[in-house]
């Protein structure tokens, strides 16, 4: 894998984790290995449906803990 592709997916992996430190420093490094600024945003915006995804499930499991404690 190249760096290219590394910094990629820590800028994805940095907005899913919701880390304003991670996300500055692997931007730019992402664009020291050659993204562009579309691409970045591209990461960016696929971290964040990641986000989602994994909020969504953590609410959904948590209405089931809490209406398992209800009976």
């Amino acid at each position: 894998m190249d760096e290219k592709m590394k910094e990629m997916i820590c800028i994805g992996a940095s907005v899913a984790a919701h880390c304003q430190p991670c996300l500055a420093y692997h931007a730019k490094k992402g664009r020291e290995a050659g993204l562009s600024p579309e691409e970045i945003k591209q990461c960016v915006e696929i971290g964040e449906m990641v986000g989602k995804g994994a909020q969504n499930a953590i609410r959904k499991f948590a209405n089931e803990v809490l209406n398992h404690e209800d009976k």
